[in-house]
């Protein structure tokens, strides 16, 4: 088949999904993986435990694509109705598969847990499937094939999931159909918004050949922009998306941070690494959420030392020798207080690089000078600091995420020896 007629639907199937007490991180990250394999994923759906629901979506998806994968509902608990249900689907009765008996039996035999009829259910297949097997897991993965669709039944948990689509799924596919070629080109810009950057860029942009386009994805102040190319011969896509790449680079220089799909804590680590300095933070109103950013990085423990979260005035002056004269005269939220807390936490903390913040996140607390949203900080070494204020304008939580990026990004611009915007 020719690579634009391969359509992949995703089902994702869960009560615990549709009332938000499971985040659906399995279609995200299966979509990834298929696209890195040049497989296009076409439609994500995403249904409750219902077996009406669940027949229609099988329905539906089958009109829309030829590849159809299902995560969720394969337990042996009696809220898990996929199995039953794709074995009515297709035709024919649950059957007891031996060799996935086997394997359950083992991983129970194993653990020393014991073995109950309700575990044996697991090893039940609907008959005339084709068993995919599960070496992280009980579950078995079930491969159908109705009316020249493809359709893929996977556990729900997505390490079960992920072992499945890597060493069953992905490598059928592709020895199946000819899924051509897909490359990603992505950049990161920070200080110019949206509407600004489209304009900015619109002549290029309308000047793409129809096989290339652009994406537009922001994130708290910062905006990646990923070309995508589809094509059949590899190379020759590779050289139009480097060349229109490299035009979108200069056009955006002014607001290049990275030249790679990357994150700006991602980009923060590896600066860091690659200079081998150390960082420290000093957090008052984000709490310590900069320091979970940096530390939720692998090799965090190379580049960064720790965090004083000063969430009160008198932690200022007793951890990061604040004075009481600069919170008297200018208050927590101003310039001269993240200053010090610079120069108070690198005295701490023995650090190459800090970051400092104090601000109003709300939704109460601000003034007619300072209102919620406003923002000072910092970031600097024992021989320079730079600071900016920021007026954010979003609730608690995202006002957080907004300064720690922002923060980060001062960080990054100060170790480039630019000014901040």
């Amino acid at each position: 088949m020719e690579n634009e007629r391969i359509a992949v639907s995703i089902i994702t199937i869960g009560d615990e999904l549709m009332i938000g007490q499971v985040i659906d991180t399995n279609s995200a990250w299966m979509s990834q993986q298929l696209n890195a394999a040049g497989i296009w994923v076409k439609r994500r759906v995403a249904v409750g435990d219902s077996r009406n629901d669940i027949r229609k979506a099988l329905d539906e998806e089958g009109r829309h694509s030829q590849i159809i994968l299902i995560t969720g509902g394969l337990g042996p608990t009696a809220d898990d109705i996929t199995k039953p249900l794709l074995s009515e689907y297709f035709g024919g009765k649950l059957i007891n598969d031996a060799s996935v008996l086997k394997h359950v039996e083992q991983i129970f035999t194993r653990s020393g847990r014991p073995f109950t009829e309700r575990n044996i259910k697991q090893a039940e297949v609907p008959e005339g499937c084709e068993v995919l097997f599960n070496e992280r897991g009980t579950a078995p993965g079930m491969w159908f094939e109705k009316e020249g669709r493809i359709y893929v039944a996977m556990p729900g948990v997505p390490y079960e999931m992920k072992g499945l689509m890597t060493n069953a799924v992905i490598p059928r596919l592709l020895k199946r159909f000819n899924t051509g070629n897909i490359i990603h080109r992505t950049l990161l810009t920070s200080g110019i918004g949206e509407s600004f950057l489209a304009d900015h860029i619109a002549v290029w942009e309308n000047e793409l050949p129809s096989h290339i386009r652009l994406s537009y994805l922001p994130n708290f102040g910062m905006i990646r922009l990923r070309l995508t190319g589809l094509g059949a011969d590899r190379q020759t896509l590779a050289d139009e998306v480097s060349a229109e790449f490299e035009k979108l680079k200069k056009l955006t220089a002014q607001w290049l941070a990275a030249d790679e799909d990357i994150t700006m804590p991602q980009l923060i680590s590896k600066m860091l690494r690659e200079r081998k300095k150390r960082l420290a933070t000093a957090e008052s109103c984000t709490g310590g959420y900069i320091a979970h950013l940096i530390t939720g990085q692998p090799g965090a423990s190379e580049v960064y030392n720790g965090s004083v979260v000063s969430y009160t005035n008198d932690l200022k002056k007793r951890l990061l020798h604040v004075e009481e004269d600069t919170l008297s005269r200018y208050g927590a939220v101003s310039e001269p207080t993240v200053r010090q807390m610079i120069n108070g936490v690198l005295e701490a903390t023995g650090s190459d690089y800090a970051i400092a913040v104090s601000g109003i996140m709300g939704p109460d607390g601000g003034s007619p000078d300072k209102p919620v949203g406003t923002v000072w900080v910092a970031a600097g070494d024992r021989q320079a600091i730079i600071a900016k204020e920021f007026r954010f304008h979003h609730d608690r939580k995202r006002n957080i995420e907004y300064t720690a990026n922002h923060a980060l990004n001062l960080l990054r611009r100060f170790m480039l020896g630019d000014e901040p915007f």
